[in-house]
């Protein structure tokens, strides 16, 4: 670590980027090097039930370094952003008492934003309005979204059910649009640590194949036991674990729905189209002077970009 930053500004890694992209053997390695801990930022390695298909770090990876907020979470309950967001600050706070490198690494660009800029202070949903818009139809939703809350709606893809419900949900319940809200954000760290980032981005050829052949590995070493052991819990389906990429598909073919090759090639259909939208989002949405790494990870060219990530970290 690097004793000459100021203690309000001391420094994190950021490691991001797409699924199956290397992020893991990129953090390990540097926390092997800046005596780091490895703070999981994706949302399906928050689940303990998920080890597998999440492609949550092995035994033989955690025992490299410490790993932090991987499978911690039961998947009874469902792990927010905002939640996620409180138990990394706390877990980079601890690190840097104990003079280590927080490394925070995953795909979910949700709870990258959320850490580093905060979320914005929305009161408690009325129940009745959540359940009440939750209910209508993606065609309905957008069109009362409209009428309500045009700004959001115009912002907005027709066919995001989801962001459409939670815009109208919260000007329904609060008086308020969502975006008048989201200019109080609150809680982000940015302005108080110095990054040291890379984002992943390698070819999307190469990707692909990697998200297909790791779905492939996953249902060779326990990913179809994993999710009968989920489907025997009798879990809400719309929880975050159960909707995690392979496990409706998993269970379809467990119900005799689908062939075994029907639901491979659904999950890895899914995976790529993941993998894409993950692409997109880290391209655009970080700060563009941040470190975009566009090579494909291997073992002959890894050790150069940890070296990179570790001097910056020193210097930042």
């Amino acid at each position: 670590m690097n004793k000459s930053v100021s203690p309000s500004r001391k420094s994190i890694a950021l490691i991001a980027g797409p699924t199956a992209s290397g992020k893991s053997a990129l953090a390990v390695r540097l926390a092997e090097l800046a005596d780091g801990v490895v703070i999981n930022a994706d949302a399906s390695q928050v689940y303990a039930d998920l080890r597998v298909l999440s492609a949550r770090p092995d035994a033989a990876e955690t025992a490299r370094a410490p790993h932090r907020l991987f499978g911690y979470r039961d998947a009874a309950t469902a792990c927010s952003a905002a939640d996620w967001a409180d138990d990394a600050r706390h877990e980079i706070a601890l690190a840097h008492d104990a003079g280590r490198l927080p490394i925070i690494v995953g795909g979910t660009g949700l709870y990258m934003r959320t850490l580093l800029h905060g979320i914005a202070p929305v009161p408690d949903i009325d129940p009745a309005i959540r359940a009440e818009v939750r209910a209508m139809s993606v065609g309905r939703a957008a069109v009362m979204l409209r009428r309500e809350d045009p700004e959001a709606a115009a912002r907005l893809k027709p066919q995001d059910i989801t962001r459409i419900s939670r815009a109208l949900e919260v000007i329904r319940s609060t008086g308020r649009s969502l975006s008048s809200w989201q200019q109080e954000l609150s809680g982000g760290i940015i302005g108080q640590v110095s990054i040291a980032p890379a984002i992943l981005l390698p070819p999307r050829d190469w990707l692909y194949t990697r998200c297909n052949a790791r779905f492939e590995t996953m249902l060779e070493h326990g990913a179809i036991e994993e999710v009968e052991a989920l489907r025997a819990r009798g879990l809400d389906p719309s929880l975050p674990a159960m909707r995690a990429i392979g496990v409706r598909d998993i269970i379809d073919w467990c119900e005799g729905q689908t062939s075994r090759e029907e639901m491979m090639e659904r999950a890895q259909a899914a995976t790529r189209q993941y993998a894409k939208r993950q692409y997109t989002w880290f391209r655009h949405q970080l700060p563009a002077e941040w470190r975009r790494i566009e090579t494909q990870l291997d073992d002959q060219n890894i050790d150069q970009f940890v070296i990179k990530l570790h001097k910056q970290a020193l210097t930042e």
